[in-house]
């Protein structure tokens, strides 16, 4: 017979990881719901996203600026962005001062579906943590708290 399993936790619902993995699996189904209509993933509408917050201060936002914005790795956001090119949504040209880099724009397909994506998911979004009521502002507080703390791990 095996050896008893140890937890840390008395139970489940004690384990800060396994609630968050919980809730962000429910979350992300509900998104899911919201951007499959929109043929967009949950990561093509992140990044497409986090364009569109870095394009109102920067006129050349390059895929490095895109995958810090999202804390996501550089490798994949170089593929999901190859799939928002073949979709039209954005658009790749010479970076001003690094022959290396290549400015990321929105196209105007790009920035109408990242529109009507931002409008559902914002809604969703609201549906979706309504639960936490007057909660909510300490909550977001929180995550941003954790994923600072956690970015260079």
């Amino acid at each position: 017979m095996p050896k008893e399993i140890e937890f840390k936790f008395k139970s489940p619902n004690d384990s800060p990881g396994y609630l968050l993995g919980q809730a962000t699996m429910l979350w992300q189904r509900k998104l899911k719901k919201v951007l499959d209509p929109l043929n967009l993933t949950h990561t093509q509408f992140v990044l497409l996203a986090a364009l569109g917050w870095l394009s109102k201060k920067n006129n050349a936002v390059t895929q490095v600026d895109i995958a810090n914005q999202s804390n996501a790795d550089r490798m994949m956001v170089s593929k999901v962005l190859r799939t928002l090119k073949e979709k039209k949504f954005i658009s790749r040209q010479e970076h001003p001062t690094d022959t290396r880099a290549k400015v990321i724009k929105l196209t105007n397909e790009g920035a109408e579906a990242l529109q009507k994506a931002l409008t559902a998911v914002e809604d969703a979004d609201i549906a979706f943590f309504s639960a936490l009521g007057d909660d909510l502002t300490s909550f977001n507080q929180n995550m941003v708290k954790l994923t600072e703390r956690n970015k260079e791990e």
